[in-house]
This record gives structure tokens, sequence and C-alpha cells, in this order.
């Protein structure tokens, strides 16, 4: 069970690391933004259309008697709406992936780079519109299991005091999972992880995605909201996909011990003069003398995927 207050808290990092990164969060809301949009439009189609939708498709109710005939096509229309709003909460996540793939893929990188002890990112050497289509075609794949248990999960509200209470709790946390999923996706494709063991690692760590999306279904209920929390999830689902892959992470913005990062100044070495070059400061082939016990040689990265852009 302790897996499940640790996803949340991956959560809960995610935020507050885009709202560490400002320029960062602002390009990760455009995709949302242009989803919700598409999202909108079509929800709004259904709510104007979907009675004459409804009426189209059930001819054989014309000869019914008022007042049947119109509390059986407004009963079906408020469903239609309802497994709407449903299949636009399911899918969500992944068409916004799809959309904002250059944007999200690039603050994954950055959140890597960011808790790497050593400062490396694992990157893709797959172009681009290859990227997309495999993101696309996965989305696809996953979309398609989380539609099915979100039909079955629309059916069995109505059964009587389970539909009302068991049902909506178990729903959040499946399509919790299938939230978790999209969004580790992002980072665990770069490393060349596949659908089948993207789900596998999941499935084995269960309390672990369901603390991690199964809040972000509830708030996610509200299309808004969805679209200012989409960086940020991304961010989580990053530091998530570490620890699924049993990764190293150090807080955020250290550097690895015993570098400096690139343009820096070491502390103590502001106006001071560099160190003599004499023979008692170089080695025999004339660079300066190690501390004593450390090893010659360039120092090597222990990333097991390689420095990264």
């Amino acid at each position: 069970m302790r897996d499940l207050g640790t996803g949340f808290g991956y959560l809960v990092k995610g935020q507050r690391w885009v709202a560490r990164n400002g320029r960062q969060y602002g390009f990760g809301l455009l995709p949302g933004l242009i989803t919700l949009v598409l999202y909108i439009g079509v929800l709004v189609c259904l709510a104007i259309w979907g009675d004459d939708l409804v009426t189209w498709a059930t001819p054989f109710a014309d000869d019914w008697s008022s007042p049947w005939n119109g509390l059986f096509r407004g009963f079906l229309t408020v469903v239609l709406f309802a497994l709407a709003l449903l299949l636009a909460v399911l899918t969500f996540t992944a068409v916004t992936l799809v959309v904002g793939q250059p944007f999200y893929e690039a603050l994954s990188e950055r959140v890597d780079r960011s808790v790497s002890p050593d400062g490396t990112t694992p990157t893709s050497d797959l172009p681009l519109p290859r990227e997309m289509w495999i993101s696309a075609r996965d989305s696809v794949r996953v979309l398609v299991r989380a539609t099915l248990w979100g039909v079955l999960l629309f059916a069995l509200g109505f059964l009587p005091v389970l539909g009302q209470t068991v049902v909506p709790v178990v729903g959040f946390f499946v399509t919790g999972f299938f939230l978790t999923q999209e969004l580790t996706a992002v980072a665990l494709q770069r490393r060349g992880v596949g659908l089948r063991e993207r789900l596998a690692l999941l499935r084995a760590r269960r309390s672990l995605a369901w603390g991690f999306g199964a809040p972000l279904a509830a708030v996610f209920t509200v299309p808004l909201v969805s679209v200012f929390l989409m960086p940020g999830a991304v961010a989580g689902a990053t530091l998530l996909a570490r620890d699924l892959l049993g990764e190293e992470t150090a807080p955020e913005g250290t550097a690895p011990e015993g570098t400096v990062p690139e343009g820096a100044v070491p502390d103590g070495a502001a106006g001071k003069a560099p160190e003599p070059t004499g023979p008692g400061g170089v080695d025999g082939a004339g660079g300066p003398v190690p501390p004593v016990g450390a090893p010659h040689g360039r120092p090597q990265g222990n990333s097991p995927y390689g420095q990264g852009s």
C-alpha cells in the first residue's frame, strides 16, 4: 500500500517541477488547449444534434404513443452524451499526447536531465515522424482496452446501489491505470520500452500506478483543469518511469559529484590566479597532477543509455 502514497508523491513532484520551470509549463499548455477546443466542439455538436441522431437511429419508435417515444429517445440522448463524456475523459490524455508529442518529449527530457545523477538523459535515435507513429499506434491499442472497460463500467452503473457507489470508485482506478500508462509512455518509449513491457511494468506495481493515476482521473473529469495539470502530469510520469526501471534519481538541479555545470565558476575560484604549472604542478605527461588516489583518464558516466543531448 506504500506505493499508493509514492505514486501520489510523483504527481505532486511533477506539478512542483513545472511550477519551478515556468517556460516549460507554458509550452506544455499548448497541446492541451488545442485538444480541449476540439473536444468542446464535438460535445457541443452532440448536445445540439444528439436528439436528431437518436431519432434517426430509432425509427421503430416513431409509432409509439406519447409520451413513451419522447421518454425513450430522451433517455437515449442522455445516455449518448454521458457516454461521450466518459470517452472524452478516457481519450483526452492519449489525444493530447499525440498532438503534443514534440512538446512533451522535450519536457520529459529536461525532467530526466534535471534529476539524473550524472546529468544525462536517454534519447531516442528514431526520427520524429516515426516516434509520432509509434505513439499514435500504441495509444490506439490502449484506447481500445480503455473503451471496453469504459463501456462495461458504464453498463454496470445502472445496477442498483453498486452502480452508484462501488462502480464509480472502480472506474477512477481503471481510468487512472490507463492514464498512468499513457503518461509514462513518453519517457519509456524514449528508452526503447515497448507497449507490452510498459503494461507489464505497471501491472507489477498496480498500487504505484493507481496512486498516480486515480487522483489525476478524478480531476481530469473537469476538462479545463486537465489542461493546466497536463504538463506537471508528464513531468511526474517521467519520475515514475525512472522508479519503474530502478534508475537512480537525484534532487532536481543537483550536479554530478565532482563536476561543475557548463559555464559555471567553481566555488572559491572567482578572482584566483591559475595554479602554477611548474615541475611540481605537472605530471610526467605535462598535465596537472590528479589528487592522490584519483584515477587517471576521463571519468566515465554511469548511465546505461549513454550521453544525452
